[in-house]
């Protein structure tokens, strides 16, 4: 019996509107769920925003409004986003949710009660005139590993080390930008990862095969240079209260408590969560990240699990990217570097036509680049030129000849062949979450089908051997056939596209039986183009709509309305209004007649 499948992307942080980078990881998932959907697998596949933390209280203040009302906001943007781009969640949640605070503390009052959590009095950055202790992200610095000057108190965005407030040289904060900082001593709860070590380290030896690369390293660096316990709490408002006694006015910290939301999502999403949840020997957790969350999801996460001695379903398969950067830049949330989603639907193309672009450029051994250019030649050459192309020269030509007829075929061939031996290496490459080979896989026989189709020249060998012209399409009609249902996973929308053109139900109701055996088409469509091709003026004319940063954008269009605005307007005469707005002609009546059809 097949083992169940619970798929997770890396829940997105809800401060801001997600960028094209952002957008892989929750693509990715929704892309090997509808896959492993199509496989026969009872799937699930949960995300949902991570909601509380240091950035959305003090975005929130920026803002002047609650963290909770930012978080209605965006948590909708996000929503509307992922459901634009046909992505499939089998529930979509909220890290805010009552069932976050209750799994949560339990998990953290396992790992207390079995010894692993440890208290620690720190010295930490102190904002005097609010009387504040400063959370990490609430400090900005220079890093001292690379020199960044905006490295954050958590993280440096830059060169990915994780790093303490006070590491950082010449700290600030954003809450009081001009006064200097002190330093003072404050109690906090850790995580004795060192203590769960062995746990730890006996379940990575089994759990490692089917992980990324860079998974592995960055999960390997982090035991070789040593294991140090983990802050979990944090001086905050908003967020999980801590239910012990002397820590009740902090709350968790984000990273402890983000991962624990995949389980309480699937908590508000049915009673049986522990089904899913607490049941290693019928379920496989496969989770996809970007590579600066891996050590949360490989090391962190799994060490709370462990520690808390329930039977947790532990990660089975980790598909981490490297980033995927932007023109001559990164992308960036916080700097407002990229093409957001809401960018992404304001260009009028096609969620499919995106969602092309971003799978055949996964960053999944290293970092790649978007650029506009690039853009255009892949979705010209690739999705049209060679896809698109075919569905619509072999349906034009079927149709010419033989009208919604399928054309007669005359058993085995080689086409019939090599489709099958590409489709066993493609549904591999499935399995093994390398979508972006996937993806190649299915270019590359549709590839094999024009070519295919253009050296039999079927124009020519209708007039000299109709019966192989009809055997030639009614192989390429299946190939057709099969490309809607191996793309499906990639381009939903498309896929019922073709489908419908062939005369089928939508793909979802398809299996991977079924594509084996040619046979059960019985009636052809009209085919419609299915994407229009990219222009230079429109590919320009982007590049530089989506240049700079979002504030540079917003400023801008703020400038061009005042300019407009400012414009006096033009005085005009009655007689010049007049002229502008009525067309006033004269004519001569030359007869008049008896309409014979009037009723009077």
């Amino acid at each position: 019996m097949k083992k169940r499948r619970l798929v997770t992307s890396a829940l997105p942080y809800v401060n801001n509107i997600p960028h094209l980078g952002n957008l892989i990881q929750v693509l990715s998932a929704d892309v090997f769920a509808r896959y492993c959907r199509s496989a026969g697998y009872e799937t699930l596949y949960v995300c949902g925003t991570d909601e509380y933390g240091t950035a959305t209280e003090t975005r929130a203040l920026e803002e002047g409004i609650t963290p909770r009302q930012l978080c209605d906001r965006f948590h909708a943007i996000h929503r509307d986003i992922y459901q634009w781009f046909g992505i499939a969640f089998d529930t979509f949640g909220r890290t805010s949710a009552p069932e976050q605070t209750e799994v949560t503390q339990s998990i953290f009052l396992d790992l207390e009660a079995n010894g692993y959590i440890l208290e620690q009095t720190i010295e930490q950055l102190y904002l005097a005139s609010k009387s504040l202790f400063l959370a990490d992200r609430f400090v900005r610095g220079t890093c001292p590993s690379c020199g960044y000057h905006e490295a954050r108190g958590d993280q440096c965005e830059n060169c990915g080390k994780l790093l303490d407030p006070t590491d950082l040289i010449e700290p600030w904060t954003p809450l009081a930008p001009g006064e200097k900082l002190e330093i003072r001593p404050t109690k906090h709860l850790y995580i004795d990862l060192p203590q769960l070590k062995d746990k730890l380290e006996a379940w990575l030896a089994k759990a490692q095969a089917p992980w990324a690369r860079n998974a592995v390293k960055m999960t390997e660096a982090w035991i070789r240079d040593g294991l140090k316990p983990r802050a979990i709490t944090r001086d905050l408002k908003w967020g999980i209260p801590v239910p012990k006694d002397g820590f009740r006015d902090k709350v968790f910290y984000v990273w402890f408590d983000a991962p624990i939301g995949y389980i309480s999502m699937t908590a508000g999403l049915t009673p049986e969560w522990k089904s899913w949840w607490q049941n290693p020997d019928q379920v496989e957790l496969y989770q996809f990240i970007g590579k600066d969350n891996i050590p949360f999801h490989t090391v962190v996460f799994p060490s709370s699990l462990l520690g808390s001695g329930r039977p947790w379903t532990m990660l089975h398969t980790m598909s981490s990217t490297e980033y995927l950067n932007y023109e001559a830049g990164k992308f960036s949330k916080s700097a407002g570097v990229g093409v957001f989603g809401t960018d992404a639907v304001d260009t009028g193309i096609p969620a499919d036509v995106w969602r092309f672009y971003l799978f055949y450029n996964r960053p999944e051994k290293s970092d790649t680049l978007f650029t506009w250019k690039d853009f255009q030649e892949r979705v010209n050459s690739d999705l049209i030129g060679n896809f698109a192309n075919l569905v619509n020269r072999t349906l034009t030509f079927s149709r010419k000849n033989w009208g919604a007829e399928v054309p007669p075929g005359i058993g085995e061939s080689a086409l019939r062949q090599q489709s099958q031996q590409a489709q066993a290496a493609i549904r591999d490459h499935f399995e093994k979450a390398e979508l972006r080979d996937a993806l190649k896989g299915i270019l590359e026989l549709s590839d094999l089908g024009n070519k295919t189709f253009q050296d039999a020249e079927p124009w020519k060998l209708i007039k000299t051997d109709p019966k192989q012209a009809a055997a030639l399409l009614h192989d390429l009609l299946y190939l057709v056939r099969d490309l809607a249902f191996l793309i499906q996973p990639f381009l939903p929308t498309t896929s019922a596209r073709v489908a419908r053109f062939l005369g089928l139900d939508p793909v979802p109701a398809w299996d991977w039986d079924r594509i084996a055996l040619w046979d059960g088409l019985t009636k052809i469509e009209a085919p419609e183009i299915l994407f229009q091709k990219l222009e230079d003026d429109d590919i320009t004319r982007w590049q530089a709509k989506f240049a700079g940063s979002q504030k540079e954008r917003e400023a801008q269009a703020a400038q061009q309305s005042k300019q407009e605005s400012n414009l006096e307007p033009k005085t005009e005469t009655p007689e010049a209004l007049f002229r502008q707005r009525i067309d006033l002609r004269v004519a001569k009546i030359l007869e008049v007649k008896q309409n014979p059809g009037a009723e009077k």
